[in-house]
């Protein structure tokens, strides 16, 4: 298995006041809708659907939300989402991928434009990104689950592919096509994620330091802000020491 980076998904980096908790959970229920349409509404059958819910249960969200979400993929008045990736670069060259659900397509485009014109980036073409990143599972657990070596070894057991450890979490990839298989096996020997999706890690890093690592945060900050938006993931190399001066 590889060594470790410093990237982690965007979504874990910080905790979450209960204002920022309410939009999470909003997230959340769009993508289990979502979810529930595009196959059967029983999470033991929809595989996508089963994630959705792992992952709205795992940040505490109250079942009765999760029902509501399910329920709301059949009704007559459901909304309904597309599922779009925008990519683009931030200050100091920094790739960023963003996905979104949205039920309108040209505010969602409209809104990620401007916040990479207010904040130092550049909305790029598809593809123009994606390249340097690898598609893949990503399976979050927190520091508390166990050791970096207990992880690493339940890892390796599961057919898993990289294994990246830090104070709070510990984050196995997978090919993502194995995902569902190797998280099931996780599960067994390591109990319930924290989160379980599929994610884009950068091949390569790129170094950020002083003032631009404010700029990039605020960017990113505002594109996670944005209702339609539900991910962001970027290929930044920040210290810890930049990140708490510039960011903190």
């Amino acid at each position: 298995m590889a060594g470790h980076s410093k990237f982690k998904n965007i979504m874990h980096r910080k905790g979450r006041a209960d204002a920022v908790r309410s939009k999470l959970f909003s997230k959340l229920s769009r993508e289990i809708t979502v979810a529930a349409k595009s196959g059967m509404p029983d999470p033991a059958m929809n595989s996508r659907l089963r994630l959705a819910v792992a992952n709205a249960k795992a940040e505490s969200m109250p079942k009765d939300n999760i029902d509501r979400a399910i329920k709301k993929a059949s009704g007559a008045d459901a909304e309904a989402y597309e599922e779009i990736r925008y990519e683009g670069f931030g200050p100091g060259g920094v790739g960023l991928i963003i996905e979104a659900l949205t039920d309108n397509r040209n505010r969602a485009a409209a809104n990620v434009r401007a916040i990479f014109a207010k904040n130092g980036g550049n909305l790029g073409e598809t593809g123009a990104v994606s390249f340097m990143f690898d598609r893949v599972g990503q399976i979050v657990y927190p520091a508390s689950v166990g050791t970096e070596d207990k992880v690493m070894e339940a890892a390796i057991e599961a057919g898993a592919e990289d294994v990246e450890s830090d104070e709070d979490t510990h984050t196995i990839y997978t090919a993502f096509e194995g995902l569902s298989e190797v998280a099931q096996t996780l599960e067994a020997s390591l109990g319930e994620p924290k989160s379980t999706t599929i994610a884009w890690r950068p091949k390569t890093l790129t170094p950020v330091e002083g003032e631009p690592v404010a700029t990039l945060m605020k960017l990113i900050d505002a594109l996670e802000d944005d209702d339609d938006v539900q991910n962001v993931y970027g290929n930044y190399d920040i210290s810890d020491e930049d990140l708490e001066t510039y960011a903190g």
